[in-house]
């Protein structure tokens, strides 16, 4: 540890720490704009200029590490004059466009111009244009803003992993972009808009829509994946604008993927606000108390074995709860939340989770992955694997399709699960790796489970996290990558077949007389039996919606208050940033309200009485916020039910950018997939 005076106030960093850590760790703000916590160091804006005593000149702050008993200065003369002449210098060809730039209002250099630099300009030339770039349908550029701070280059290729971005020219003619115009291939261009410090990169969807003080925030969880990642929705009335990440160091760390930032469009297209009744085959508006009692009237006849339900993959934890509760009043242990058919029996929560946790990952030190892509499943989980990967601490392995692209490199052992006997009988190096390996982690992927040979895949991979000492009681490396937000926090609540029931294919085929369908788009709806009388429950008239006979309007997840467990098992609530389109209702009142028509009376009347009810059953609900971590006691893997075929392992979301309802209805996602889709010629800008 090195003792560095700042400004008279004496702090002790670790050494090799920079100039300007010490003097954040003394509560100095240092203005900057190149440097960024997790990015390299560049030292290209010379912005965090500051005097270090016996130095010549001022020192880049970001760039100059302490030493023992060193004196620095962060507000003296020659420092306020060093970051005025800098600070003119960057506005020498800045644009003066504040009142059309989108960065307006939250724009670092705005702020920065204010509290460090002139109050007049002596610069009389000409300023510099450059031509915009094109980076595809999610990023807006307006070049002639760029500043050259270098973050958009780092990040695109330290955390996306895609160096397509760089500089190209000298001195005043050089410029930001790719080489070859095109749009990005990653799924996390987004970050690009957070990054950049000021107007030079903006969000396309969100070009010219609103001002930062027009809008109201709620803090929410993005459900599209099974991240859980922490994010703000910003609203203006009636309509959400746009959606930001949030910094959760456990989750996401700052970072968010673009189907959870962009697909807020689908959330105002092909909605279900008002009921709906078949009726002479065809659907026709209805109000709620027709709509309830045609459920009653169809439901009341009939046993509670030949009444089936199943949840969604984005359904919050208080309908599945809610749905369960009243299934089981009607005498029905009917249940599935598995749309895909995943082999998971829930019967022990580490056998379905990321037992490691997603911050375990930076413990890793060996990875195999099966049947999973986490690039396309988890793109910020990916950036986490590929940060633990560029430190050269992590050797990564993986069994599936041979052409995925990770952005990092690992060992193709297989495509099927012959590749995991493999391992199994020490007759591949890549074992020897794992044994050996302090922490080592396995990640099955949820499209691994979703097979015929599903179970004994997910008992193999269990075996060999055993094997090669992944299970301890101060580790547990065995780790299942879900797809969606919804996902867990229905595992958690017991969505699964009761003794005796049937389970998605047995309702589908006709082992039941009446559906409920609560938000589950996930299978084709021709699947389902000829004359079953089927209510669809949802916020999106997708799949499900063309079959059903009755059709309750839900609410999506930025309309209501809500609890999702993520892929870890840590339990998150989203609030409610604007409210349900029309007669639209959170899914929970619409069960209760379902129940007294057809004479249940379900023990719940308010959200509170939801969650006390869903803690009742399953105390992790009472982890808000948190999740049970630690190692493992009890090594004993799931019932295998099978043997492993040698069929290829097949990508669990063939279509990133149309996974899922919302981004279904979103017309900026079927335009990234009409790009990304696309031959890569033919993603050249026009």
């Amino acid at each position: 540890m090195a003792k560095v005076t700042i400004d008279g106030i004496e702090v002790e960093v670790p050494n090799g720490a920079s100039v300007l850590q010490a003097c954040e760790a003394a509560g100095k703000e240092i203005p900057r704009f190149c440097y960024h916590e997790r990015l390299s160091v560049a030292g290209n804006c010379r912005m965090c200029l500051v005097e270090v005593e016996k130095a010549p000149k001022p020192v880049a702050s970001c760039a100059y590490p302490v030493a023992d008993g060193m004196k620095v200065f962060t507000d003296s003369p020659m420092v306020r004059n060093a970051r005025r002449n800098v600070m003119e210098f960057l506005l020498i060809n800045h644009p003066l466009d504040c009142p059309i730039c989108d960065q307006g209002g939250e724009c670092d250099l705005q702020d920065q111009a204010v509290a460090y630099g002139r109050d007049a300009s002596r610069y009389r030339e000409g300023k510099r244009a450059v031509k915009d770039k094109y980076l595809g349908p999610l990023v807006k550029t307006i070049m002639t803003r760029c500043i050259q701070c270098t973050r958009c280059v780092r990040f695109a290729t330290e955390v996306a992993g895609v160096p397509e971005l760089g500089a190209t020219g000298r001195g005043e003619d050089m410029q930001i972009g790719t080489y070859v115009e095109k749009a990005l291939t990653t799924e996390l261009s987004g970050n690009l808009i957070d990054v950049c410090p000021v107007g030079a990169l903006t969000s396309r969807p969100y070009a010219f829509v609103a001002r930062p003080w027009e809008l109201r925030s709620a803090d929410s969880i993005d459900v599209l994946d099974a991240q859980g990642v922490n994010i703000r929705v910003d609203t203006r009335g009636p309509e959400v604008l746009r959606i930001l990440p949030r910094t959760n160091e456990d989750v996401n760390e700052e970072w968010m993927a673009d189907r959870g930032r962009f697909s807020f469009d689908g959330l105002k297209r092909k909605r279900l606000d008002r009921p709906w009744i078949r009726q002479d085959g065809k659907l026709r508006p209805a109000s709620w108390q027709e709509a309830l009692e045609h459920i009653a009237a169809k439901l009341k006849g009939l046993p509670g074995d030949r009444i089936g339900a199943v949840a969604g993959d984005l359904v919050d934890a208080e309908s599945a709860f809610a749905l369960k509760s009243l299934m089981a009043a009607l005498g029905s242990r009917n249940l599935d939340c598995r749309q895909d058919g995943a082999r998971i029996d829930g019967t022990r929560r580490e056998h379905y989770l990321f037992n490691s946790g997603i911050a375990g990952i930076d413990e890793a030190d060996a990875l195999l992955i099966i049947g999973s892509n986490p690039r396309k499943e988890a793109p910020v989980l990916n950036a986490r694997i590929r940060k633990k990967w560029a430190s050269g601490t992590l050797a990564v392995a993986h069994i599936g399709p041979r052409d995925i692209e990770l952005t990092y490199n690992a060992e193709h052992l297989g495509e099927g699960a012959s590749a995991l006997n493999a391992l199994l009988d020490g007759s591949h190096a890549f074992a020897k790796l794992l044994s050996e390996a302090k922490r080592p982690m396995i990640i099955l992927g949820r499209g691994a489970v979703a097979r015929e040979d599903g179970a004994a895949v997910l008992a193999a991979a269990w075996a060999l996290a055993n094997q090669v000492g992944a299970l301890t009681p101060e580790w547990n490396g065995f780790n299942m990558l879900h797809l969606f937000g919804g996902q867990v926090g229905a595992l958690d609540a017991g969505f699964l077949p009761g003794e005796g029931g049937q389970d998605l294919a047995g309702m589908l085929s006709g082992g039941v007389d009446a559906l409920w369908l609560l938000g589950a788009d996930g299978f084709e709806p021709g699947f389902i039996a000829p004359g079953t009388f089927v209510v669809y429950q949802g916020h999106h008239g997708d799949r499900a919606a063309s079959r059903a006979d009755v059709i309750l309007p839900g609410a999506a997840y930025t309309e209501k208050e809500g609890t999702y467990v993520n892929t870890e098992g840590r339990v998150q609530r989203g609030r409610l940033a604007i409210f349900p389109p029309g007669e639209a209702k959170e899914d929970w009142r619409i069960i209760r309200a379902a129940g007294a028509a057809l004479g249940v009376d379900l023990p719940f009347n308010t959200l509170e009485d939801v969650r006390a009810g869903m803690v009742a059953a399953n105390p992790v609900f009472g982890l808000v916020d948190g999740r049970i971590a630690g190692g493992v006691t009890n090594t004993r893997g799931p019932q295998a039910g099978g043997t492993l075929s040698d069929v290829a392992f097949k990508p669990a979301i063939t279509d990133y950018w149309l996974a899922d309802s919302i981004s279904r209805a979103s017309e900026v996602m079927a335009e990234c997939s009409r790009i990304y889709n696309a031959p890569p010629l033919a993603q050249a800008a026009e």
